[in-house]
């Protein structure tokens, strides 16, 4: 099972990113999906997050800036990113379980750097 993360770059605070995280090698559907956020020094900490009923979680410090959705028939995830801050700069991950699979897999991460 691969998980691929895509839509990192560079944006100015105020601007918006949308990641994709797409998931192969499995033939199970993606059950939760989470993007999970790590900068320099700071532990990995949770973004959003959405079961496969749709039911989501975000971190309290999105404040209605961030929407994640999925795709199901793409296996593929999104985060849409408004209103970014400086605080917002990390390396971002996705996490998904599949299906009946109990394993947890994460992508390689892509980095999101908020800069004027």
């Amino acid at each position: 099972v691969q998980l691929v993360e895509s839509g990192g770059g560079s944006v100015q605070p105020g601007g918006s990113l949308r990641l994709s995280c797409t998931a192969s090698g499995s033939t199970l559907s993606m059950n939760y999906v989470g993007w999970y956020r790590q900068a320099p020094g700071k532990e990995r900490e949770l973004v959003a997050a959405i079961t496969s009923r749709g039911t989501v979680n975000y971190g309290d410090y999105v404040q209605g800036r961030f929407t994640i959705s999925r795709d199901n028939a793409k296996n593929t995830a999104y985060l849409q990113m408004n209103m970014v801050k400086s605080d917002d700069t990390a390396v971002y991950y996705c996490n998904a379980r599949f299906g009946t699979d109990a394993n947890y897999y994460w992508g390689q991460g892509t980095q999101v750097t908020v800069s004027s």
